[in-house]
């Protein structure tokens, strides 16, 4: 029997999708100062795997995190959020 493992998923603003089969994303998460208490806004880059090339710049996904397959890219497109709407 297998048994389900639970894996890191994010959610964030894809920046650039610019590569073939591959996003870059933006997670933003909001962590106290330990001394000041003020609330700060810490951002990272993922790469992710897009097997379908289904995003475009501004949409907002969830990743989840999977084997790694390359030098950067350890995350892979669990399902697109939100669609970016360009405004004309």
């Amino acid at each position: 029997m297998m048994t389900e493992i639970n894996t890191r998923t994010v959610t964030g603003l894809v920046i650039s999708s610019k590569r073939d089969k591959t996003i870059t994303v933006m997670v933003e998460r909001k962590v106290k100062h330990p001394l000041y208490k003020k609330i700060l806004r810490r951002s990272s880059k993922l790469q992710a795997h897009d097997h379908d090339n289904t995003c475009n710049e501004g949409d907002l996904v969830t990743i989840k995190e999977c084997k790694p397959l390359s030098k950067t890219k350890s995350w892979e497109l669990l399902k697109v959020d939100k669609k970016f709407e360009e405004i004309k």
